[in-house]
């Protein structure tokens, strides 16, 4: 997986969203990080490979659809909160089937517990625990800041320019 650090810079495309209300890019970080709160199916026995262990529903179409309905109900959103959220939400698990490492993403789930990656996975998988500490974890965030984080601040710039664009001049 990317690491914390990478998968809530995803809300630096609320560029693109200019009119979202308050409270809606805080639950698109969340959303962006919430999918890996199913590594807590390790304790409780759940095998990697289950529909919900780690990188299984949580991290499905269906799952980042069902958080973003009910974080536009939170927030009292509109389209533009539903559509901001979801994509928050859908990119880390598009992220992580971007990284070279684990068994893949279960995108379908519930309807299928095949997992899958991205043809093109060059970003590090994050090592976990201590080992984000070491050489290998700097490794890892090094292959974000390249594939990630540049290119997140890009379509974040072209968003914020073309937002200033198209608003009204006072």
């Amino acid at each position: 997986m990317p690491t914390i650090v990478t998968h809530p810079l995803i809300a630096l495309t609320k560029t693109w969203f200019p009119r979202l209300p308050r409270g809606a890019v805080l639950l698109g970080a969340i959303g962006s990080i919430l999918p890996d709160a199913d590594v807590a199916a390790f304790a409780f026995g759940i095998p990697y490979a289950h529909m919900f262990g780690h990188r299984g529903f949580s991290h499905s179409i269906v799952f980042a659809l069902l958080f973003a309905l009910a974080a536009t109900a939170v927030v009292r959103g509109r389209f533009a909160t539903f559509a901001f959220v979801f994509l928050c939400t859908m990119s880390h698990a598009l992220l992580d089937a971007m990284t070279d490492g684990g068994l893949g993403i279960a995108f379908f789930s519930p309807f299928s517990n095949e997992r899958h990656f991205l043809p093109w996975t060059p970003i590090r998988v994050s090592p976990l625990g201590a080992g984000f500490f070491s050489a290998r974890g700097i490794e890892t965030l090094m292959s974000e800041v390249v594939w990630v984080w540049v290119p997140l601040g890009v379509i974040a710039l072209l968003g914020l320019f073309g937002v200033r664009q198209r608003l009204p001049r006072e």
